[in-house]
């Protein structure tokens, strides 16, 4: 049986097949693709191909994501995992964001319109929302000789660009299998179809990789030169998060068993 980091590793990347490499390396060119993503502070940590960003999202499944309604900036958490060169953000067809692009792509945009045809609370003509989304992975504390050089080992992507609304119930569907299938490997096979009403109430967007920058912060605490000589403890804390044990419905029927899925990752490593 995989490992539960192979599972997901494997769900990963054959949710992903459709996209090739962008170079012969399979690596972008070197550089941001535009200034709003370039790192600024410490740039050596940064990376702009697609290989490194990539290996970032996938690790992971909540983004948190930013938009600007009405002239005031909001934030929220999102589920989301790599389909190719775009991201797919999954929530629920009331929410704002859903529900501005959809009702714009409709043609009947929620809120007034600024120059260049997008309204005030984002969205722009076709449909399509800007956003900004982030997505954090915190590997460990950096516990230095003074208070100053305590840092935090971290891998971290900003994506920026224009997320537009599926809006085909078939290609919405199958997305929606697919998150399934990225959260818990072959889950969707367990699981009953999902009827047209719950495909409808459901919003799903895809925001294209294009504009997107990683930073990684890894190693030990860098401390001033004159204070590696004080005898003040000094290193690494790891944090990891892992897989617990299963907890089964109370409502269960019957001898219904742990799907394998579920339990290869007992105790493995998101």
């Amino acid at each position: 049986m995989q490992t539960s980091e192979g599972q997901r590793s494997a769900t990963r990347s054959s949710a992903t097949q459709s996209s090739g490499s962008r170079t012969s390396s399979g690596r972008e060119p070197v550089g941001p693709s535009r200034e709003e993503v370039r790192v600024r502070r410490a740039p050596q940590r940064a990376s702009y191909d697609a290989a490194s960003v990539n290996a970032i999202l996938d690790s992971g499944f909540v983004a948190h994501v930013g938009t600007v309604r009405s002239g005031v900036p909001f934030v929220i958490p999102m589920f989301y995992f790599r389909r190719g060169d775009e991201l797919v953000l999954h929530g629920a067809a009331p929410a704002g964001t859903f529900r501005r692009a959809v009702s714009t792509e409709a043609g009947t945009p929620d809120g007034g319109t600024t120059d260049g045809g997008a309204t005030d609370g984002g969205t722009t003509d076709g449909g399509a929302v800007s956003l900004c989304v982030t997505v954090t992975h915190v590997d460990g504390l950096v516990l230095a000789r003074s208070a100053f050089h305590h840092s935090i080992n971290y891998r971290s992507v900003v994506v920026m660009g224009e997320a537009r609304p599926i809006t085909d119930l078939a290609e919405r569907r199958t997305v929606l299998d697919s998150m399934v299938d990225v959260l818990v490997p072959g889950r969707s096979r367990d699981l009953r179809p999902m009827t047209d009403k719950e495909v409808r109430g459901t919003s799903v967007m895809a925001l294209p990789l294009a504009t997107a920058s990683a930073k990684v912060r890894e190693g030990p605490p860098i401390d001033d030169e004159e204070d590696y000589d004080l005898p003040i403890w000094a290193g690494v804390l790891p944090l990891r998060t892992t897989y617990g044990e299963v907890v089964s419905d109370e409502r269960l029927h019957g001898e219904v068993r742990v799907p394998e899925g579920v339990a290869g990752l007992v105790g493995g490593q998101l």
